[in-house]
């Protein structure tokens, strides 16, 4: 099944040296959300051969204007599309003011059902539970209202062991309860254990988004061990005071944070304008944790 993040965008608040406002894609098993939205987020989707269309759920952690200013223009576009299909967006208090404000000032009414969930900047929740994965929210400490995103796919049934089922007549409308672990009984009494037909699921993967926050313990625990963190690294760490003062992270931070919470790989991005050469961030970040990597745009990162 696949899960994986293709980036679209990873500079901070101003789009500079080729590099975009915070935005990316998470399929999972075909299932496709977009992860923050700035500026610029629709022709990157054209740039690396995204259909709109297939955006089933939106998740926007703040609003600085980095991280979702290109909302409005993508749910218009959606709707010049014929989309049809319902959309979810889930987003801090004030997001559906704005949508709202704004289409009422175009007069636009969609032709597609818009669904505006409101996450809590305080407190962790569950905010969806599709088929293939759960998402959580934790709190993140920015300067405004913020929000992280953990992804989390769902555990999937044993796989049947076709060759072996076979050769034992066992009819197929018993499949499923093998899966569920229910041993089968033929005819004389001979029993076959769902154990020994059967092959165990992969572990679930998982996926923590950390949009801006300085770097505080709070939300460690709820991104312990995860398989791919993503977490801004605006910085490098001589700019520490600046980080505090902007409540940022640096990438030397990013790695700690990394190493600490026991996560497997580390994406670090949202980087300041005034690094045209990201090698610095990525070098520093690899002295904590080796297996660290840069968000660069159209990169597809498989978790």
């Amino acid at each position: 099944m696949r899960f994986e993040v293709t980036i679209l965008g990873s500079n901070s608040a101003t789009p500079l040296f080729g590099r975009h406002h915070t935005a990316q894609i998470l399929n999972c098993n075909e299932i496709i959300s977009l992860i923050d939205c700035g500026e610029g987020t629709q022709l990157q989707l054209q740039r690396y051969g995204i259909k709109v269309n297939r955006i089933k759920y939106i998740f926007i952690s703040h609003l600085h204007g980095d991280h979702y200013l290109g909302l409005v223009g993508l749910i218009s576009s959606m709707h010049l599309n014929g989309r049809k299909e319902d959309l979810h967006i889930f987003g801090p208090e004030g997001l559906k003011e704005i949508i709202d404000l704004q289409l009422r000032y175009s007069e636009t009414s969609l032709r597609y059902q818009l669904h505006v969930q409101m996450t809590s900047p305080h407190t962790t929740e569950t905010i969806l539970s599709d088929s293939n994965f759960d998402v959580m929210t934790f709190p993140l400490s920015h300067r405004i209202s913020c929000t992280g995103f953990l992804f989390r796919e769902k555990q999937r049934l044993p796989r049947i062991n076709k060759e072996l089922i076979a050769s034992l007549d066992i009819p197929t409308p018993y499949y499923p309860l093998l899966k569920r672990g229910i041993d089968y009984t033929d005819n004389e009494g001979n029993i076959y254990k769902a154990a020994d037909l059967t092959t165990p699921a992969p572990v679930p993967r998982s996926y923590a988004f950390c949009s801006d926050t300085v770097n505080i313990k709070s939300y460690w625990p709820y991104i312990e061990k995860v398989d791919l963190l993503y977490h801004e690294a605006t910085f490098l760490h001589e700019m520490l005071d600046r980080a505090v003062e902007t409540f940022h992270t640096t990438s030397l931070e990013a790695a700690e944070i990394a190493k600490a919470v026991g996560a497997k790989k580390l994406l670090i991005g949202h980087f300041s304008a005034r690094y045209k050469d990201l090698q610095p961030l990525l070098a520093e970040s690899r002295s904590v944790f080796p297996n660290t990597e840069l968000a660069l745009e159209g990169e597809t990162f498989e978790i």
